[in-house]
């Protein structure tokens, strides 16, 4: 590790620039999140049709995280960050007053290439700005501080919808961005981050990136969009399983909110045990509680044994905050960083695309025990396949590498 100085110094410095503003701007998303797909059958849609509504938001941050390195890269991380809230705040107003599903659409598939934006952006603002050697306790905060915003968003948007109607919760959305662009505008970057933020604008191209990555993208990569699979997978088991069971509305999102809170109770505690004795030593248990809890459900009978389930469930995905992050910043080439984690993102973002899919895919050819199992087997190749690539391409993915690197202040993309 660094200095414990530093430490403290880099954190304090980075929660108004970084940490504040990623919860500020989840809130909106959270807000959102519960009333999207009723918006649309409001609007006269099917619920088939709702579903696609909801799915164009995930679409949207897939087609956003390419392009979004071009912005990234021209204008640089922070403005990045202002430019692509803003523009969600206007997908957020459109939203609002959609009297269509098509205008509906359009404008969730906008808020999601900005969110993919506003995410790339403020990955790549931390990977060259934070020292190695607390690289995955900020990683993990940035996380954390993702996971809080969008479990106080629910929260804040149902107490809205109840003093006034559901469609309030996208103004609750356009209050979190205009929130989050004043304090990127009024708070200033930190001296150390501010220096080491300005780099030269990448020359490489997308096309360029990934041929000369595509074997580090197609191995650990493909352990990353497995990653993403069984995390998307854990949203949507838990009340599909309850409902099959016969557990009420009100109990499953009670079971669900423990889940989340143990969840977002993790996430430090993680980054700094990855700092210390490598990537490894959480990512791998991590995948395997929570593919293992997770291929236990269809065994549960009853609210208390899917209450335990999705304790382990949490618990795994808790202690596995950052990761990808984490990960993202360990192999990103210092010459080509935004190009390369929009690409890194693309993999991950692909699988929380899937996992969901999978699950609905296999319960439709088998049963929904069969889909469940399945997206658990998924976490336990996640796993595998961190074990198997990671150590290749992370110069901190073990303890004993973790500890040859310790004590860097200088963050090196790549090395």
């Amino acid at each position: 590790m660094g200095r414990a100085g530093d430490e403290t110094i880099s954190l304090r410095s980075l929660t108004p620039s970084i940490f504040l503003p990623t919860v500020v701007f989840d809130i909106g998303n959270g807000a959102v999140a519960p009333i999207l797909a009723l918006t649309a059958l409001d609007l006269g849609a099917s619920p088939a049709q709702a579903g696609v509504v909801v799915a164009l938001l995930g679409l949207g941050q897939l087609a956003g995280n390419v392009p979004a390195a071009a912005l990234v890269n021209r204008v640089g991380d922070r403005r990045a960050m202002i430019i692509s809230a803003c523009l969600a705040g206007i997908g957020m107003v459109a939203s609002y007053a959609a009297t269509h599903v098509v205008a509906l659409g359009l404008a969730t598939l906008v808020v999601g290439a900005c969110n993919a934006t506003f995410n790339l952006a403020r990955h790549t603002y931390v990977t060259v700005a934070v020292p190695t050697s607390m690289r995955a306790a900020v990683m993990s905060t940035v996380g954390g501080s993702h996971r809080i915003g969008m479990l106080i968003g629910p929260f804040l948007g149902a107490a809205v919808i109840h003093a006034t109607h559901q469609r309030a919760a996208f103004l609750v959305a356009v209050g979190a961005v205009v929130a989050t662009v004043l304090v990127l505008v009024a708070v200033p970057e930190p001296a150390h981050a501010a220096a080491l933020s300005q780099r030269p604008r990448e020359t490489a191209s997308a096309l360029t990136v990934w041929r000369e990555h595509a074997r580090l993208l197609l191995t650990l990569g493909a352990a990353i969009f497995a990653v993403g699979a069984v995390r998307a997978a854990r949203s949507t088991v838990v009340p599909l399983w309850a409902d099959h069971i016969g557990l009420d509305a009100q109990t499953t999102s009670v079971i669900f909110g423990i889940g989340a809170a143990v969840d977002v109770a993790l996430f430090y505690p993680s980054g700094r045990l990855m700092d210390r004795y490598g990537r490894l030593f959480v990512a791998v248990p991590s995948m395997l509680l929570l593919g293992g809890a997770m291929m236990l459900l269809p065994l549960t009978g009853g609210a208390a044994s899917v209450i335990a389930v999705a304790l382990g469930m949490g618990l795994g995905n808790g202690i596995g905050s950052g990761i990808v992050l984490t990960l993202g910043a360990d192999v990103a080439p210092r010459d080509a960083t935004v190009r390369f984690l929009s690409q890194w993102r693309l993999m991950g973002d692909s699988g929380i695309a899937c996992g969901p899919l999978l699950v609905s895919a296999v319960a439709a050819l088998g049963s929904l025990g069969a889909g469940i199992s399945a997206a658990g087997a998924i976490g336990v190749l996640a796993a595998a396949g961190v074990a198997r690539w990671a150590p290749r391409y992370s110069p901190f993915a073990t303890r004993e590498m973790a500890a040859a690197r310790r004590g860097s202040t200088v963050i090196h993309p790549g090395q």
